[in-house]
């Protein structure tokens, strides 16, 4: 007891996986990561359980004793692993995983076929409906496979199979089969007590259904045939509240969904004969939409898992989403025709197409439960598949995180936007991450952001990254709308990241944000150009006036060279915790008297606790200064400071350390300084010397670095000398 086992659990990874696990330095907990790769290598085949003598053994079960201790499983290729899980011999594997995993990821997937795609689907339904899955990430697919991918998000999203009556009775799931028995009987019991407390409702809209109830027992009878077929044109679930109710299990053909909010209460006054109780009326309607499906031939059989898939080619879009999404184009909204109710339709890179791929039938599935992050990584998503995303997200009100990097979205970044504006109509809406990231820019950076926000106002963090700037921008396709002059209404934004495709930064775009941001703590700008010497000047006034609790502000890749006086106004600011200048090129024509001024203003700064200055070419004398920061007469609170890739050699490095004890020695030990980087520095150029820097260093606080080939960067060597 108190002693670690961590020693223990890294000497089994030697022994067991024999490699040399990536980023070992950062790895905290040896005991979940060994189990975790160890269950994943076994159901991929990579480990031979065989070959070590404490594993083979017949009475233990590598998967079943390790998988309650995965957090996290990356399935890949051709799903080799869900139809493994979803084996007979494995059911107490997957149940173990449905409550230990908390993430699941696909990579490279391929094409599979109908039985593996049956085993992911009971994989998905037991670790998303019924698990604790809350993250589902897919990366690198650079050639998707619709169906599969559909498949996959739709799932992730709480949708599975057609949503008629005998969805629970059906199901090749127990949990659900359980659930529907459940439901039944409490529909049972319930049945009596809304008929009494709605009878006044009913008298109106329902009354010829109740006398049909009455009468039909009184005469011991059923509907003649001619009142059947009276029947055939109701297809659509009563919208009183007592009939929805009643009618909870029958799901309502998207055609008359098209047509508005018609009551069927209004189709049945018009036939006061009829003689049909509540179930047979359930069960006609049932068939009804039933027949009406086979009969344009969207599915073969109504129990088929995979119907909600391959329907997605003929239905039609209209009505599919709710209400608030089609009153969008009566609101005034950009990307939501009234019309129609598609919410994409309205965007020219998002226009509805006869036969369209991808338009789940979001009424026609039952609701399970779903995953609250979602990542897509490195996947071309067309724009049916958008389609599909964005219905997908019109109700998707778990969903806290929603990260899209590099999927070529393009002008269908505005079809996904409609079904964002949707979900966030929705009271219980939970998104407050964003982050959209891609190699071409649609449209200019701050335009994308006004939207965004526009649409989002409940966000957190938004994270805005693009490459380079396409070429045709400003001429995108006909009815693009364009989000300049957005309203932004108060937004709940605690954390900004844009990255601009080499575009110039203009202050007067980027202060509506600003002023509709006052909860905003973090500010990061990269790659963007300073098109006037004043424009930086512009941006800290605004931020001063708009944004008083921010703490972090970071500067990437932006030529600070000529900004100085600018530089040291932020260095001075008394609110600010955390700056970063990576890359900035902050000391290419830097002076001495600059340096000592940096110095000087940064040792009487209180507030300020992590100072980044990575790629500045700061050098060995100038490395050496800064250890100045924490002489006795400095008032700093500094902590943490980043000098990442600043050409810094053993020498340098060792003569820092050297005056830095100096400092510490003469404040009598009490020095705040913790952490130190120094990653991508000539260290290798004379390992004796760097060791001893690195060893006394690490006395005084803690050194982050790595083991980095400094050949390569002669260049810049060159550029600094």
């Amino acid at each position: 007891s108190g002693l670690s086992t961590q020693p223990v659990w890294r000497k089994l990874w030697d022994d067991v996986m024999k490699t040399r696990p990536p980023n070992s330095e950062s790895i905290t907990c040896w005991r979940k990561k060994f189990l975790e790769t160890f269950f994943s290598n076994v159901l991929h085949g990579v480990l031979d359980v065989s070959s070590d003598w404490r594993l083979n053994d017949h009475h233990f079960s590598p998967l079943l004793h390790s998988s309650p201790h995965v957090t996290q499983l990356t399935l890949c290729n051709m799903l080799q692993g869900a139809v493994e899980l979803t084996a007979e011999h494995n059911q107490k594997v997957l149940e173990n995983l449905a409550h230990s995993l908390r993430i699941l990821k696909f990579q490279h997937l391929l094409s599979s076929d109908q039985s593996v795609r049956h085993s992911l689907v009971l994989l998905l339904h037991r670790l998303i409906h019924h698990g604790s899955v809350s993250q589902l990430s897919i990366y690198s697919w650079p050639v998707p496979d619709t169906v599969l991918l559909v498949l996959i998000l739709s799932m992730s999203a709480g949708f599975w199979r057609s949503g008629n009556a005998l969805a629970y009775r059906s199901s090749p799931c127990g949990l659900c089969r359980e659930e529907g028995n459940a439901q039944s009987q409490r529909s049972t019991r319930e049945q009596p007590e809304r008929e009494w407390s709605n009878g006044e409702n009913l008298k109106g809209s329902c009354g010829a259904l109740k006398e049909a109830d009455v009468q039909g027992d009184v005469d011991g009878r059923g509907a003649g045939p001619g009142q059947n077929s009276g029947l055939s044109g109701l297809s659509c679930p009563l919208q009183n509240q007592a009939c929805e109710e009643a009618s909870s299990k029958v799901s309502c053909d998207h055609a008359s969904v098209q047509g508005g909010s018609s009551c069927c209460s209004e189709q049945l006054s018009r036939h006061p004969v009829l003689r049909k109780s509540r179930r047979r009326l359930k069960s006609a309607v049932g068939k009804k939409r039933r027949c009406l499906r086979r009969s344009r031939g969207l599915c073969a059989d109504p129990d088929d898992l995979y119907d909600f898939v391959f329907t997605v080619a003929r239905e039609d879009s209209s009505g599919l989403l709710d209400k608030s999404s089609i009153t969008e184009g009566e609101n005034g909204g950009n990307w939501t025709s009234s019309s129609t109710g598609s919410p994409c339709s309205g965007s020219a890179g998002c226009k509805k197409r006869g036969g369209s791929a991808g338009i789940f039938p979001l009424k026609a599935a039952h609701r399970f439960r779903s995953v609250s992050t979602l990542e897509l990584c490195s996947i071309p998503l067309t724009g049916d598949t958008c389609r599909t995303l964005s219905n997908l997200l019109s109700s998707w009100v778990s969903l806290e995180n929603l990260v899209l990097s590099y999927n070529g979205l393009g002008v269908n970044i505005f079809c996904i936007l409609s079904g964002l504006r949707a979900l966030s109509r929705h009271s219980d809406c939970r998104l407050h991450v964003l982050r959209v990231s891609d190699v071409f820019s649609h449209m200019p950076c701050m335009e994308l952001v006004r939207c965004i926000l526009s649409t989002l106002p409940q966000l957190h963090t938004l994270s805005v990254s693009f490459d380079l700037k396409n070429q045709l921008e400003g001429n995108g396709p006909e009815g693009n709308p364009s989000c300049s002059d957005a309203e932004i209404p108060e937004s709940c934004l605690e954390q900004l990241e844009i990255r601009f495709p080499r575009e110039p930064l203009h202050t007067m775009f980027l202060l509506p944000v600003l002023k509709a941001s006052k909860s905003l703590q973090q500010l990061s700008l990269d790659s963007a150009t300073l098109p006037s010497s004043q424009e930086l000047g512009l941006l800290l006034q605004a931020l001063k006036e708009c944004n008083p609790s921010l703490k972090k502000l970071s500067f990437h890749d932006v030529n600070l060279a000529d900004h100085q006086k600018e530089v040291l106004l932020l260095l001075q600011d008394p609110i600010l915790q955390e700056i970063s200048f990576s890359f900035c090129r902050l000391f290419e024509s830097c002076t001495a008297e600059f340096l000592m001024e940096i110095i000087n203003t940064v040792k009487k700064n209180t507030s300020l606790k992590s100072l980044r200055l990575p790629g500045n070419r700061l050098g060995n004398h100038r490395l050496v200064a800064l250890a100045d920061i924490f002489s006795e007469d400095s008032s700093s609170s500094l902590c943490q400071l980043d000098v990442s890739s600043n050409c810094i050699k053993p020498d340098g490095l060792l003569e820092f350390t050297k005056k830095l004890e100096g400092h510490i020695q003469q404040r009598g030990g009490q020095i705040q300084f913790t952490h130190l980087r120094l990653f991508q520095n000539w260290l290798d150029q004379d390992a004796e010397t760097a060791q001893e820097a690195l060893r006394r260093l690490k006395a005084v606080c803690s050194v982050v670095n790595d083991s980095w080939d400094s050949s390569q960067a002669f260049a810049d060597y060159i550029s600094v000398m």
